[in-house]
């Protein structure tokens, strides 16, 4: 009777155990064709970034032309949802952007009120929200009658760029396989431990927060400074005590500091607020923001985005 009481217990610890591994969060991701595929096939838009022609991806132009990276895309999607990560569908936020005129800017070199120009990239993750995007490059092989497919999958936090996971290699070659198929074949045997980095670095930012880039500038007609004094303190400072406060563990690096500009790197924010709505760095920097425009500041200021992962405060002014 006492050993069916035990393996009872071991048995509902198992089964609770399962349960909560279930119910973990997962990243949420995105697959992306490279820069360097979309470059090489000729799918990209050439503009005038203030004087330097610059080449960025066209991704409709890739999805409308080539079928192939449709179904490669579908591939690995549909290799990601067997392991239980969430993905968004590239070719839907493209036709988001299209449809609130973002592409429109991606033609041309508007540049936001800091001063940077938005990439298409950056413009797909805002409206993706994803996580994570994998950035897929491969190139199919022919040996006479036989094909097969180097590539390269590189997992990117989509807010600070940070390459977290990789896998790379070639396939077996096949007589008649096509593209996506023998895609799946190589991409298979790398699968297992590319998410598992995946997850390992979800999990990390799951417990320290997710990394983040917050800059602040003022403008010229402002007659205010980083160096000005509240209660004998200075303003960049008291920034920093912010910071220090609402940041997860007390987590940031103050990198530059000078009267006119402070940039703050490896800023660690949640990745939820309290009503389990994931938090960017639009959303964090904005109680910043609300911050110095209260009293005793009343500091007017702006706030600018590029991306996910970086916001800046233009203090002094709309």
């Amino acid at each position: 009777m006492k050993k069916q009481i035990q393996l009872h217990i071991i048995c509902c610890f198992f089964l609770i155990t399962t349960i909560a591994l279930g119910q973990a969060k997962k990243p949420t991701l995105m697959v992306v064709p490279s820069d360097a595929w979309c470059i090489k096939n000729g799918y990209v838009l050439n503009f005038d970034d203030q004087g330097t022609m610059v080449q960025i991806p066209d991704y409709q132009k890739a999805f409308q032309n080539d079928t192939d990276v449709l179904l490669v895309i579908s591939q690995i999607n549909g290799m990601m949802a067997d392991r239980g990560f969430p993905l968004k569908n590239m070719e839907s936020a493209i036709k988001t952007l299209k449809s609130n005129s973002a592409e429109d800017n991606l033609r041309t070199s508007k540049n936001s009120g800091s001063g940077v120009t938005e990439s298409p990239i950056d413009a797909l993750k805002k409206v993706a929200k994803a996580d994570i995007i994998m950035q897929l490059t491969w190139v199919v092989n022919k040996t006479g009658p036989k094909k097969s497919i180097t590539f390269n999958l590189q997992g990117l936090d989509a807010y600070t760029d940070k390459q977290i996971a990789t896998a790379a290699g070639t396939g077996a070659p096949s007589f008649s396989a096509e593209t996506p198929v023998l895609l799946s074949e190589a991409v298979l045997a790398h699968m297992d431990k590319f998410t598992e980095r995946l997850q390992a670095h979800f999990d990390d930012m799951f417990e320290n927060g997710r990394e983040v880039i917050i800059r602040i500038q003022k403008w010229d007609d402002w007659d205010g400074d980083l160096e000005t004094e509240f209660d004998g303190e200075e303003l960049g400072y008291i920034i920093e005590d912010w910071l220090a406060d609402n940041t997860v563990k007390g987590r940031f690096s103050t990198t530059d500091m000078t009267e006119s500009m402070a940039l703050f790197e490896q800023v660690r924010i949640p990745l939820y607020n309290d009503k389990n709505r994931a938090i960017d760095a639009r959303r964090y920097t904005n109680g910043l923001s609300k911050f110095l425009k209260s009293p005793p500041y009343n500091i007017p200021n702006k706030l600018v985005m590029k991306g996910l992962g970086r916001a800046t405060i233009i203090l002094g002014g709309k």
